[in-house]
């Protein structure tokens, strides 16, 4: 059987389950080998589905819920109780980001050293302690702590999330896994509004205000979840046991084509688990800061929403117990759009042109928001519909096309890491583009917002066209292309001569 460069999905399993040179048209690729829309490959993908997608959703959804709640609370006297002064409430929100941003990459190389189902719950207990000791503190020195402390917490779990389903789905796969775990976030911001309207009745019990009971048993609830996750959560296919040994050969032959070493024994957690060279190889490359920059602009638009979205809709004349409701609409319709966007994208295969729909759906929505000569409460709230519609999809599409071309798995998982920390500081930008002195129409901040979605919108449209020509180019030097052993195309990863982006 002759394979073709070109033929991913067949071509890397048949170069990492053959010995020799992979382009002797003589050898055989294994009879069993199986495409990822064969009825087999998709009764195993629903089996991996119900084991590994709900606990990945659950501990993201809490992580959203945690870090975006003191939104909820500031609308319910959290800087009044706390006696903050001028910008101290944004510059709560920004110290965040520093440790989340910074030490992202790092999580990601001890999640690989170590292993999933010891670093993810581990990581969530400690947030979850982070949080509940946040609505006990009484001045904004405590405020800066508690968020410093989340940040750093928190930052092991979302690139290790998607990292972690890059080993589990092909790369034709993983979009509407990574929209179905994102969308969770979307529902996060829902629920929290819900349960914020819910939890400050609790107010005066123990002699302590409603906002503060919005943190404490908040952060109860994810240290709780964290304990029994340390059961739920699985390493990687080889190691899981609700596969069966012919299951997990069909998975492996399948995560070929993302160019994962197809190995009997478990890969993570081990000494020859990560290589420093790939970090090299990850900072220096050049998709690497494409990634970045269009990160950036979904990722300043998502927390402008999540984190000013009640005191937004607060300031279109609603009370705060209203504005906390009217959050919900907006997020059920960015859950909706996140999941149908993320269906279609991997369906069609399209995801970079899904991704650059998000964008023009995230700028039309801030347009609506800039454009009008004088403040229309009705159309700011219809533009924060629009918006969240493309946010929310946008940021699965991102990750599924990061996590689709970087090779090999090391390189991956830094290559992401850095994506996410560097675009993650979008986030502490956008803690300051809403001034209370800008309020109620805050035309700076959607202004900003506007803009840097422009910019990531530029960037992933460029990058959507270099990687096209890039694979034309690779497809026409196929014939003269030297010949390379199995491991050293493995070891070439993305930069392999055999390697096709998807886009």
């Amino acid at each position: 059987m002759d394979l073709k460069p070109s033929d991913n999905d067949t071509y890397f399993a048949y170069v990492e389950t053959n010995q020799g040179n992979p382009r002797d048209s003589h050898a055989a690729v294994g009879t069993s080998m199986l495409q990822p829309d064969s009825a087999e490959s998709k009764r195993i993908l629903r089996k991996v589905d119900l084991r590994v997608i709900p606990i990945l959703a659950i501990l993201y959804f809490l992580s959203f819920l945690d870090r975006g709640n003191i939104g909820n609370a500031n609308v319910q006297g959290l800087s009044t109780s706390l006696n903050l002064k001028g910008n101290e409430y944004n510059w709560g929100l920004t110290i965040f980001f520093f440790p989340y941003s910074f030490t992202e990459p790092l999580c990601n190389i001890l999640l690989v050293r170590l292993k999933p189902s010891i670093w993810l719950p581990s990581i969530m207990v400690a947030w979850g302690v982070v949080t509940t000791l946040t609505g006990l503190i009484q001045n904004y020195s405590g405020l800066l702590a508690v968020r410093f402390f989340l940040g750093l917490s928190e930052a092991g779990l979302f690139p290790g999330l998607a990292f972690y389903v890059s080993l589990w789905y092909p790369r034709s796969n993983a979009q509407f896994r990574l929209a179905l775990i994102f969308a969770s976030a979307s529902m996060a911001g829902a629920f929290s509004g819900l349960l914020a309207y819910l939890i400050v009745k609790m107010d005066g019990v123990a002699g302590l205000e409603g906002w503060r009971w919005i943190f404490i048993l908040e952060g109860i609830l994810t240290v709780v979840i964290a304990i029994f996750s340390y059961l739920f959560v699985w390493d990687e296919p080889q190691s899981a046991t609700f596969l069966s040994e012919q299951e997990k050969a069909v998975l492996l032959e399948l995560l070929n084509d993302t160019g994962t070493k197809v190995a009997a024994d478990p890969q993570l957690g081990h000494s020859h688990s990560f290589e420093w060279r790939h970090v090299k190889a990850a900072i220096f490359d050049w998709q690497t800061w494409f990634h970045c920059l269009g990160y950036w602009g979904a990722a300043v638009a998502v927390y402008a929403l999540s984190l000013f979205l009640p005191t937004i809709i607060k300031g279109l004349g609603y009370s705060a117990a209203n504005a906390q409701l009217l959050t919900i609409p907006v997020y059920f319709a960015a859950t909706v759009s996140c999941l149908l966007v993320g269906y279609f994208a991997d369906r069609t295969g399209q995801r970079g042109l899904f991704t650059a729909g998000c964008y023009i759906t995230i700028f039309v929505g801030y347009v609506i928001a800039v454009a009008p000569p004088r403040f229309i409460p009705g159309l700011t709230y219809a533009s924060c519909f629009i918006a969240a519609c493309g946010i929310y999809p946008a940021i699965p599409g991102l990750l599924a096309l990061s996590s689709n071309n970087f090779a090999p798995t090391s390189k991956r998982a830094v290559g992401m890491a850095i994506q996410m920390g560097f675009g993650t500081m979008g986030g502490a930008a956008a803690s300051n583009f809403y001034r209370t002195s800008d309020a109620p129409r805050y035309r700076l901040g959607h202004g900003l917002v506007l803009a840097f979605a422009g910019l990531g919108m530029v960037v992933m449209i460029s990058y959507y066209f270099i990687c096209r020509a890039i694979n034309t180019k690779r497809d026409k030097n196929a014939e003269s292309t030297p010949q390379y052993t199995s491991a050293e195309l493995v070891d070439m990863g993305d930069r392999a001569p055999t390697f096709r982006y998807k886009l």
